[in-house]
């Protein structure tokens, strides 16, 4: 392992131990207790989940993984982009810590089953973002065309022009359902049209920036799921 690539590898852990402190403060404060086993198995499958991911770019595409840890409101360049990543934040927010309030008053009373299809729905979801930073290197988290960058169709984007969005929506439905809230899933329609909203100003973004962009979105019709839109 170069210079380089070590220090990569020390930001991403860094990063990535700070994501779950907070995620496991924003599960278990709400819910003011540890005995409550949904928070438990979520984090530890999410943590095997995001482990894989990082360390399969960490050795296969490092300039993939510097990019996605460069994100969040404030990376944004355009100031449409910085107000909808503000919205999906807050939103999003919401998802991990409703959940907690609704274990400690036992709003939802969700049977065992439901946490488990919620975390094999987690699992599916993050296959699929697999597969779509094995096939797009460009896959940033911040809208921006990359030196060099060409329009990716093939592997999932010749199915929907946005699948790494699939794959981030399905891990916001799935996470109420792992966390046992039902009430939790009021927060999933919001936060699908924020991202909605994302995607076509992305969409008007490289549509003006990235050449061949306009004539694939005529050739694939539908963003996030097939038949649908």
């Amino acid at each position: 392992m170069n210079r380089e690539t070590a220090k990569l590898a020390g930001r991403s852990l860094l990063y990535f131990v700070l994501f779950l402190v907070v995620m496991g403060l924003a599960i278990f404060l709400p819910a003011w207790s540890l005995a409550y086993w949904e928070g438990w198995v979520y984090i530890s499958i999410y943590f095997v989940l995001v482990l894989l991911v990082t360390l399969y770019l960490l050795k296969n595409d490092p300039e993939l993984l510097k990019r996605r840890l460069h994100r969040g409101p404030f990376s944004e360049k355009e100031k449409s982009q910085q107000i909808i990543q503000s919205f999906s934040t807050l939103i999003f927010t919401g998802v991990i810590l409703f959940p907690g309030f609704d274990h400690r008053y036992g709003f939802s009373m969700a049977p065992w089953y439901v946490p488990a299809i919620g975390n094999l729905l987690l699992v599916v979801a993050y296959v699929i973002v697999f597969i779509v930073f094995k096939t797009n290197t460009y896959t940033s988290a911040v809208i921006e065309v990359a030196k060099n960058q060409k329009v990716i169709s093939t592997g999932p984007y010749a199915v929907v022009r946005h699948p790494l969005y699939s794959g981030a929506l399905l891990v916001i439905i799935a996470t109420p359902l792992a966390l046992g809230s039902y009430w939790a899933l009021l927060f999933v329609i919001p936060i699908i049209l924020v991202v909605a909203w994302r995607a076509v100003e992305e969409e008007k973004f490289l549509s003006k920036n990235l050449p061949g962009y306009t004539e694939y979105c005529q050739k694939t019709r539908y963003r996030f799921v097939p038949y649908v839109w």
